[in-house]
């Protein structure tokens, strides 16, 4: 490996010096010394000063940190957000390969299924503030239309399934009219017994033991944005577009609580500058915050009262993202419109204050591209752009402080997906999926290769101390494999379905060896399931939930038929 990413780090308080950093991180490398963190509120100084290079480092567990993961069958590599100039609103793609697990939903005046099971007309409920967001009609509304989705047949499936699958508990269809371009699907969220996810300008729960909704919502726009994870108690706050009009901004909060589809307080993020374009948005929720990032600022409110917790800071270092889940990670820009190369650095936020522990200095050139694990703590960091750009996996201890690397370069071997190459604004800092981590070992998957005629790749398993890999365990004959979470010492992984061949949940010990299915996917689903191509999976409570990323197709005809949820289950 012949790059030089070399990070410096920073302890947090003003405690003793942390110990110099052991090993090499990468080769050849410009040493730098370690510096005690900068103020939060205040731009760091000392970039390019040098000191000893900090030891190799290791990946984690996947990005959502939260037990869930998301992947596409054909990796697109790690990537993330960038603290990036603003690159202009958020649009949606034809393909986008986002991986990831959790709760997310949004909402204005909400409206619930009158019966709870997507047959009833909606009807309208007031927000909890006294303040409304004005639910608007479908976009190309038809006299019967609902802005719903549609239970879809799985009897015909089950019955023929062979031994020992299992089987579809319940799918459903798009069948909603979204524009020509297509949308993107947010969620998997699980909260008790409901799993829900939004789309376009809807968000619905089910039940996930049989798919009866239990709720939908109505939106008066778009939806832009939202975090990997809800609170612990399962209320979410998601981002909307300020309006229907082209020239409309991602500036809308509303807080949702998903257990009851009720919208909360609601919000509109001022713009801060002629610069603040209220693009590329990222999101994060921990404790009682909830965290809304773009380029050159930040804002945090508690999730609870919409109450401002922080705000843009002094000087030129600003947070651009932030992950959910228990612990905060912020990815800190410090770049300047003098500046012609990426200045970041890593820290994590206490969420009850908003305030930086520690920070952790990338060189100069070098930029945090997404966070695989917040615990322990793996962080992706790139240099470059595309191909030609380099890569490197580094691990944190609990104190910010270097533990090691694991892989770099151009990334010709592994393949965490994350869905930054394909959507190319507004992306989560623990957007990919195809990587979990416990206290020792980090796993990820590989790319995938060609055998024959059909694709297949490994589980590569790496010392978190030593950065060195221990074993590499093959995916099923045919079939393409990912780590998306830790359970107790083994990793579950998601086995892909391919259009003959159903996928399904494995697991693999912490020695290696072939995986062993929790969860086979019925061989007469393998078409639908592979119609998920890019989705996000969840494994929970012995259920493998399969959702969209994205929603388009060549008609509204066929658009409406497109799968959007598919449940498996013993």
């Amino acid at each position: 490996m012949t790059w030089p990413p070399g990070p410096q780090q920073q302890p947090s308080q003003p405690q003793p010096q942390p110990p110099q950093p052991q090993g090499e991180f990468g080769a050849p490398f410009e040493p730098m010394e370690p510096m005690r963190p900068a103020p939060p509120a205040q731009p760091v100084q000392g970039y390019g000063q040098q000191f000893p290079p900090p030891p190799p480092v290791q990946p984690q567990a996947g990005p959502y940190g939260y037990g869930y993961g998301a992947q596409p069958p054909y990796p697109a590599g790690p990537g993330g957000p960038a603290g990036r100039k603003p690159s202009g609103r958020r649009r949606t793609t034809l393909v986008a390969a986002v991986i990831a697990g959790v709760l997310v939903v949004g909402g204005g005046v909400w409206f619930a299924t009158s019966d709870g099971h997507g047959s009833g007309k909606p009807v309208a409920h007031g927000s909890s503030d006294g303040e409304r967001l004005t639910a608007l009609p479908p976009v190309r509304p038809t006299d019967d239309a609902e802005v719903v989705d549609t239970a879809a047949p799985v009897d015909k499936v089950n019955a023929a399934r062979k031994p020992g699958e299992a089987k579809v508990l319940w799918m459903r269809d798009n069948g909603v009219d979204v524009p020509p371009n297509g949308v993107d699907v947010y969620g998997p969220w699980l909260t008790g017994d409901i799993v829900a996810k939004g789309m376009y300008r809807t968000v619905s729960g089910y039940s996930v033991a049989d798919g009866a909704r239990k709720w939908t919502l109505e939106l008066p726009a778009d939806l832009c944005a939202a975090p990997t994870l809800p609170t612990g108690d399962g209320k979410v706050v998601v981002a909307l577009m300020g309006g229907t009009s082209s020239d409309a901004d991602c500036s809308v909060l509303q807080m949702i609580d998903l257990t009851t589809g009720r919208a909360g307080w609601k919000k509109t993020v001022e713009r801060k500058g002629t610069e603040d374009l209220l693009s590329d948005v990222a999101m994060g929720i921990s404790g009682d915050l909830a965290t809304f990032g773009r380029s050159g600022n930040s804002v945090g409110y508690r999730v609870s009262d919409g109450k401002e917790v922080f705000g843009k800071r002094e000087g030129v270092c600003q947070p651009f993202a932030f992950t959910s889940g228990p612990r905060m990670i912020a990815a800190t820009s410090c770049r300047t419109d003098a500046d012609d190369e990426d200045k970041q650095q890593v820290e994590e936020i206490d969420p009850a204050t908003g305030k930086s522990k520690w920070t952790y200095r990338v060189k100069t050139g070098w930029r945090v591209a997404q966070v695989y694990s917040a615990n322990p703590l793996v962080i992706s960091l790139k240099k470059g752009v595309g191909e030609g750009g380099a890569w490197a996996i580094v691990t944190l201890r609990e104190d910010g402080t270097y533990r090691s690397q694991m892989v770099g370069g151009k990334n010709e071997d592994y393949a965490v997906t994350c869905d930054v190459d394909i959507v190319v604004s507004g992306r989560n800092l623990d957007g990919c999926a195809g990587a979990a981590a416990d206290d020792g070992t980090f796993y990820l998957a590989t790319k995938p290769v060609t055998v024959g005629s059909s694709l297949t790749n490994k589980v590569v398993a790496f010392d978190l101390d030593s950065g060195k890999a221990k074993w590499r365990a093959a995916a099923p004959a045919g079939q393409v494999m990912q780590p998306l979470r830790m359970d107790g010492r083994n990793v579950i992984v998601r086995v892909d379905g391919t259009y003959r061949k159903g996928g399904g949940i494995a697991t693999l010990g912490p020695e290696g060896g072939a995986p062993k299915m929790l969860l086979r996917h019925p061989t007469s689903a393998a078409e639908a399931e592979s119609s998920f191509s890019m989705a996000r999976a969840v494994y929970a409570g012995g259920r493998s939930i399969l959702v969209s990323a994205t929603v388009s197709a060549i008609n509204d005809k066929e658009e409406k038929k497109v799968k959007t949820v598919m449940v498996f289950g013993p």
